[in-house]
């Protein structure tokens, strides 16, 4: 039987992941996953696969009271109002394209300096805009076979940052779902197709530091997608119905 086995969030994009749960998933996933994105001067983007210091930063979001609290790896924090009300920004870096709007605050000095540029926080114009889909999914048994070609005992599912990890099923079984619906808690998905992958997923998810070639170990044995060459790993999905999944919950076919 097919299981929701974790569930993994962060209000920053980039930033260390955090496990509730519980999620409500409504038409764009977890309305407060990735709201939030770090940009350059610039207004671009800072990308999770060449800035290995975001996955050290925590953030926690109090959506209700529109609170955000930043926690370095030093153990210190910061906290203020994530209203956004600074400049606009326009940020087309890697495959998402996202309009947000400037969120002055507490953080930007302490981010700069760990960037050793200038830096800032934005908050995306619509819950969603952050992702390339509301919901991603991976199972165990993908994850498995991939630790078999790698030499390894287990593979963390956190390198590839998807919001649920399946138990019970077998070695890429995802992929063949696309257009198929499951019910998962009282929400019902709609599975997409495959997602693409970048170098992020080479990179310690803990510490951020290269240390698996995830993306030529996919290649090898899984090949790149004619199209484009793109490397994939993992399924989108789209929420049919919201609801709320939560950690142990079936993850079961539909008719």
């Amino acid at each position: 039987m097919k299981r929701v086995a974790r569930i993994s969030v962060s209000p920053v994009k980039g930033f260390r992941l955090s496990h509730p749960e519980e999620v409500h998933l409504g038409p764009n996933g977890v309305e407060a996953n990735r709201r939030f994105l770090l940009v350059d001067a610039d207004g671009q983007r800072l990308r999770g696969s060449r800035t290995p210091w975001l996955v050290r930063i925590r953030a926690d979001y109090d959506d209700r009271a529109e609170r955000l609290r930043i926690r370095f790896a030093d153990g210190t924090s910061v906290e203020g109002g994530a209203v956004a009300r600074g400049a606009s920004i326009h940020s087309t870096s890697g495959t998402i394209d996202v309009h947000a709007r400037v969120v002055e605050g507490p953080w930007q000095e302490p981010l700069s300096r760990l960037a050793g540029r200038p830096v800032r926080l934005a908050r995306a114009e619509r819950a969603g805009a952050g992702m390339n889909a509301p919901v991603t999914l991976v199972s165990d048994g993908s994850l498995a076979r991939l630790a078999r070609e790698a030499g390894r005992d287990a593979i963390d599912s956190r390198r590839f940052r998807t919001l649920f990890q399946l138990d019970g099923c077998d070695a890429h079984e995802e992929d063949r779902w696309e257009g198929r619906k499951f019910a998962a808690g009282s929400a019902v998905l709609r599975v997409g197709g495959p997602v693409d992958r970048c170098a992020v997923t080479t990179r310690d998810p803990d510490t951020g530091d290269r240390d698996l070639d995830t993306l030529r170990l996919l290649k090898d044995y899984r090949g790149q997608r004619e199209s484009d060459g793109a490397v994939l790993f993992g399924v989108y999905a789209y929420v049919e119905r919201p609801g709320v999944v939560r950690v142990g919950d079936t993850f079961s076919p539909l008719a």
